[in-house]
């Protein structure tokens, strides 16, 4: 007698293991995991960004100019004309200077000014980085405030855009121009 399988016994398991494959593709949804690790990023980014302000902060024994912005990252700032930035409007900028710590990149503020020299050698890009996903700065010179923002896209993380405590979390779609991640010092986050 020869020993193997027989096709109704090969079927039955390839059946098998075409339904565990649907549900782990399922449940554990590939695009959702993309999109909060998009959103990790952001979130790091900006805290790393809010980190290098406050070092400088606590360093430089000038108190630099917070430009009033807006600025932000849009890949396409360039385009001429103004841009929504973070729930306010962007005045076009030059794409290749936007990533410096000077003061002319995204964040208004001179890192540059920090003991030691800035702790970041380069502003970060949204992950994504177009017209909807991208990181937004504004500042207020006279109260040395400033906001930063992003808008997040997973459906784990997003709500995070409502509870932030900044003004701009109503979120009905999560894609509205008042809809934003907001750190930074500025009381309310309201600039």
């Amino acid at each position: 007698m020869e020993k193997g399988f027989t096709l109704i016994e090969l079927l039955i398991v390839i059946g098998i293991l075409a339904i565990l494959a649907t549900t782990v593709v399922l449940v554990l949804n590939p695009a959702q995991i993309l999109a909060e690790t998009r959103d990790t990023q952001r979130v790091s980014d900006l805290g790393t960004v809010q980190s290098a302000i406050g070092l400088m902060l606590a360093t430089d024994a000038t108190i630099p100019t917070f430009v009033a912005g807006p600025l932000c990252t849009v890949a396409g700032c360039a385009a001429g004309a103004p841009l929504a930035c973070g729930g306010f409007t962007l005045t076009p900028c030059a794409v290749n200077t936007i990533r410096l710590v000077n003061g002319t990149g995204w964040v208004g503020i001179d890192l540059e000014g920090t003991s030691g020299g800035s702790s970041l050698s380069a502003l970060p890009f949204d992950p994504t980085n177009n017209t909807t996903f991208y990181y937004g700065y504004a500042g207020d010179n006279t109260n040395k405030t400033y906001e930063i923002n992003a808008r997040l896209e997973s459906v784990k993380l997003r709500v995070n855009m409502q509870n932030d405590g900044g003004d701009d979390n109503t979120c009905t779609t999560f894609l509205e121009a008042t809809c934003w991640y907001e750190i930074g010092t500025d009381s309310a986050l309201n600039l």
